[in-house]
């Protein structure tokens, strides 16, 4: 069943040779075809062929779905507690996360499972049509594979991070953990991961134990990619590049090594604004990283400890705001940049072939994403050609 979407007075395709040159590819007075799931046409509304249906979108802006490449979803319990310490000056480490594995462990399949559709929810009405999730709040082999197994049934795009944070149990033994993460525990769940991801920082893993880790995936078929460059510099980032990861996610403190590697590589630089607007430590410079040529995503990062967001226009507007983009930049960071960070060509785009995954906005322009930060303008959502209502 075809489509027409007309009406449409400004739309992101994400192609400049489609649109006027622009990196966002923009058509105004626009029109697209869906045929099934797939985008079949794209141009102007006055040229636009017939189709089964019509949709007039009365003048609002369309925009690709939000693709999101990092969340954490698969947890129990909060940790708002430790926001508001952080808010009255006691600094974040990576040590909380101890308190949600704690909670996850004592959870059950059901509790865990509810919880993610809750979230998986409340992206979808934010504008995000593709989402990543992580396990690394379970830490036992049981629990890891248990929380990709439910993952899965809500996303394609599961990643194992059994390396987020070495357990209490082994905090005597970290050697003996690697082994496990690398083994037994990889055993168990490469078979519901399309990832592996490993947290190369100070009071986590480092770097030859992440190398060690991320290896074992790759050899078992998994993709990779690497948290680094939250909490200080380190040798996550240039492993990330050097290993050809698909994406390096924080990139708060970079060196010029750094910059020049995710700028000459495929590996993309994904930036986590919430994190920092969360955890009141230093804004990652997106400028730097886009004056240098480097691939560019925004992501939520949606987690209980250091970005419990769904919205990522919130972390959009941050971006611009805070990290050096452009409204033009932070939105094809969201959407195409997010896409080369999941290696999905189908996704991130409005031009025939992709998938049919778009946004319509309460506003004229892409720029009231930023220009109105916090407003819900999200009016609706279609993922592969379905509008999001009738997914429900």
């Amino acid at each position: 069943m075809s489509v027409l979407h007309t009406g449409i007075g400004e739309l992101v395709t994400n192609d400049p040779a489609i649109g006027d040159g622009s990196v966002l590819g923009l058509l105004h007075d626009a029109a697209l075809v869906t045929d099934g799931d797939r985008v079949a046409w794209v141009g102007p509304a006055a040229r636009a062929p017939a189709a089964d249906h019509r949709v007039d979108h009365e003048g609002d802006a369309v925009v690709p779905g939000f693709v999101d490449s990092h969340a954490h979803l698969v947890f129990a319990g909060e940790r708002s507690a430790e926001f508001a310490a952080r808010a009255s000056g006691r600094p974040y480490t990576a040590g909380g996360i101890r308190t949600t594995v704690a909670a996850t462990r004592a959870a059950s399949d059901e509790a865990l499972a509810a919880g993610v559709a809750s979230l998986a929810r409340e992206l979808l009405a934010a504008g995000v049509t593709t989402f990543e999730t992580k396990s690394g709040y379970g830490l036992t082999v049981d629990d890891e594979r248990r929380a990709l197994e439910i993952a899965g049934r809500f996303t394609p795009e599961t990643t194992y991070l059994g390396a987020h944070v070495v357990p209490a149990e082994y905090a005597d033994h970290r050697a003996d953990y690697v082994d496990l993460v690398c083994g037994p525990m990889l055993d168990a769940c490469a078979p519901h991961a399309r990832w592996v991801d490993v947290f190369c920082e100070t009071g986590a893993f480092d770097v030859d134990e992440a190398r060690a880790v991320l290896e074992a995936g790759r050899d078992r078929g998994l993709g990779m990619r690497v948290h680094a460059g939250q909490l200080g510099q380190g040798e996550g980032v240039r492993l990330a590049v050097d290993l050809g990861a698909a994406a390096v996610d924080h990139c708060t403190y970079l060196s010029d090594d750094d910059v020049e590697g995710l700028a000459a590589g495929p590996t993309v630089a994904t930036l986590l604004p919430g994190v920092e607007f969360s955890t009141r430590t230093a804004w990652a410079d997106g400028r730097r990283l886009l004056d240098a040529g480097a691939m560019v995503a925004l992501a939520t990062d949606c987690n209980p400890g250091s970005s419990y967001t769904s919205n990522i226009a919130f972390c959009l507007a941050l971006a611009v705001r805070h990290q050096g983009l452009t409204p033009a930049e932070a939105l094809h960071a969201a959407t195409a940049g997010g896409a080369a960070a999941l290696r999905r060509p189908d996704v991130g785009s409005l031009v025939p072939g992709a998938r049919a995954d778009l946004v319509r906005l309460a506003a004229p322009s892409y720029v009231h994403l930023a220009y109105r930060p916090g407003v819900p303008l999200v009016r609706e959502v279609w993922r592969g050609g379905v509008p999001s209502e009738e997914e429900r």
